[in-house]
């Protein structure tokens, strides 16, 4: 991946954010948040979104249709007991499904990405107290899915386990968010 000066990035193995003031063959120089220049290889760097990027997520764009919905006076649909066991909040990893082509992009890429996309969907769960959030990883070779057992462990205040196998498969990790964390 290719790094400017001015660009935003964060670090792979650490909780660092920075903005990238030089580049220098493999090795990019950031400015941390804190202040602080550090040096890191290219490779351990990823490049976050331009802060004038709108992204709407398909929860976001469900709770603006259900709001319309109640301000035009309709009742309110009690959920049947089955439909309130459902996870609430769905993340398709497959790489088709993140990106229109996977020209050009090395293995190492479309994982990156596709853990990059888990754990923004992952914190974005968490901010909006989603308890329930499916990974849809896929059966494959177990990359991904050990990646994301990887990433969830990384956090104290939620559990996963295999997501719903008659609706799911094998393909699939359930993650409960526990919203208050003692």
């Amino acid at each position: 991946m290719q790094f400017e000066p001015g660009d935003q990035v964060e670090t792979l193995d650490d909780v660092l954010k920075g903005e990238v003031t030089a580049v220098n063959g493999d090795q990019v120089t950031i400015e941390t948040e804190a202040g602080f220049p550090m040096v890191f290889p290219a490779s351990s760097l990823i490049k976050l979104p331009a802060k004038e990027e709108i992204r709407v997520s398909n929860y976001d764009a469900a709770k603006v249709k259900q709001i319309k919905e109640q301000s035009r006076g309709k009742k309110k649909v009690v959920p049947k007991a089955k439909e309130r066991n459902v996870p609430k909040m769905e993340v398709d990893l497959h790489i088709h499904q993140l990106v229109p082509s996977t020209r050009g992009m090395s293995n190492y890429d479309m994982l990156n990405l596709q853990l990059e996309t888990a754990k923004r969907q992952l914190e974005f769960a968490m901010k909006k107290r989603i308890q329930k959030v499916v990974f849809i990883h896929g059966k494959g070779a177990g990359v991904l899915e050990e990646e994301l057992k990887y990433l969830f462990g990384r956090y104290d205040n939620l559990k996963y386990y295999d997501a719903d196998y008659r609706k799911y498969g094998l393909g699939a990790t359930e993650v409960y968010i526990f919203q208050n964390p003692k």
